[in-house]
C-alpha cells in the first residue's frame, strides 16, 4: 500500500531528523575533549542510548541536576545543545556552610571556564534546598535529567522539595529522566538511603507526588551482576571501591551499580 506523499515526507523527515540527532550524540560522546577516564565508564552509563531514551534532541533546553564536580554528563550535555539549544548545569550554591558542595562547585566552574570553546554556552543556575530552587524559569525547559542524585536528596530530607522545583522548570509534556541506584524490589526503604539505593517504587511514588506521570522504563543501565548488599553500600563498587583493596577484585568484577533508568512526563 502506497503511503499519500505527505505522509512519505513526514516518514523521511522523522528518519533524517532521528540520524542526525544520534549522529550529532555520538559525536560528541567521541569527542576528544572527553577523558579516556570517562570514556571508560560508558560501558556502565550508556550516554548514547540513555540521551535517546529521555528523547533529548540538540534544539531543546535542558537541566542537568547536580552534575558533581568533573561534570561527566556536562561533557556531552553542553557541546551538544551549544549551537541550538539551552544547557542549564542546576548545581550547589557559592554560599553553601557544606566544604564538599563549594569544592565541587569550584572545580565544576574551573572546568567550565576553561574550555569556553566547548562549554562556554553554559547556564550554571544554583539549586540548594530548602531556599535556592530556581534551576531554571518555570514552565521553560524540555527536559530535566538527573543521574545518581535522589538518594541524595533523601539523605538531606530535601527530595519533594527537589521533584516539585524540577516539575516547575519543565514545560507542560516536558520530560523528567532519572536515573538512580537500585535497591531490591520490594525491599523496605531505609527513608534516608543510606545505602544509596532506592526502589524504583519508591521513586515512581515521589514524583507521582510532585505532579509526574511515569511514561516508561529502561534496562539499558541494568546491572544484574549487582546484588546491592555491600558493606559500604552502592560505595563499595567501582568507581568509588571505598573498601580500597578488600575484595576489589570482586567488585570490579561486578562493576558499577545496578541502575533504574525511568522517565516522567510533566
Amino acid at each position: 500500500m502506497k503511503l499519500p506523499l505527505l505522509a512519505s515526507l513526514f516518514l523521511v523527515s522523522c528518519t533524517t531528523i532521528n540520524s542526525t540527532n544520534t549522529t550529532d550524540l555520538q559525536q560528541t560522546i567521541n569527542a576528544e575533549h572527553r577523558s579516556e577516564q570517562h570514556k571508560s565508564r560508558d560501558q556502565y552509563r550508556h550516554p548514547q542510548q540513555t540521551l535517546n531514551f529521555f528523547e533529548v534532541k540538540p534544539t531543546m533546553s535542558v537541566v542537568e541536576i547536580w552534575p558533581g564536580g568533573t561534570g561527566w554528563y556536562t561533557e556531552i550535555l553542553a557541546p551538544l545543545l551549544k549551537d541550538n539549544g539551552t544547557f542549564y548545569a542546576a548545581h550547589y550554591s557559592a554560599n553553601s556552610s557544606v566544604p564538599y558542595f563549594t569544592k565541587n562547585l569550584k572545580k565544576f566552574t574551573d572546568k567550565i571556564n576553561a574550555q569556553p570553546e566547548i562549554y562556554g554556552n553554559t547556564i550554571i543556575s544554583t539549586l540548594q534546598p530548602p531556599t535556592l530552587l530556581e534551576i531554571a524559569p518555570k514552565n521553560s525547559v524540555d527536559r530535566v535529567l538527573t543521574f545518581r542524585n535522589v538518594h541524595n536528596w533523601m539523605k538531606s530530607n530535601q527530595a519533594d522539595t527537589i521533584f516539585k522545583a524540577m516539575f516547575d522548570a519543565l514545560k507542560v509534556g516536558g520530560i523528567l529522566g532519572i536515573v538512580e541506584h537500585r535497591a531490591i524490589a520490594g525491599s523496605e526503604q531505609d527513608p534516608k538511603a543510606i545505602s544509596g539505593y532506592v526502589t524504583e517504587q519508591h521513586v515512581i511514588t515521589l514524583a507521582e507526588k510532585a505532579g509526574f506521570k511515569l511514561l516508561a522504563k529502561s534496562e539499558i543501565n541494568a546491572n544484574p551482576k549487582d546484588t546491592t548488599l555491600h558493606p559500604k553500600g552502592v560505595w563499595s563498587l567501582p568507581p568509588s571501591l571505598r573498601l580500597k583493596d578488600q575484595d576489589r577484585e570482586n567488585y570490579l568484577a561486578i562493576g558499577e551499580s545496578d541502575r533504574m533508568t525511568l522517565k516522567f512526563v510533566k
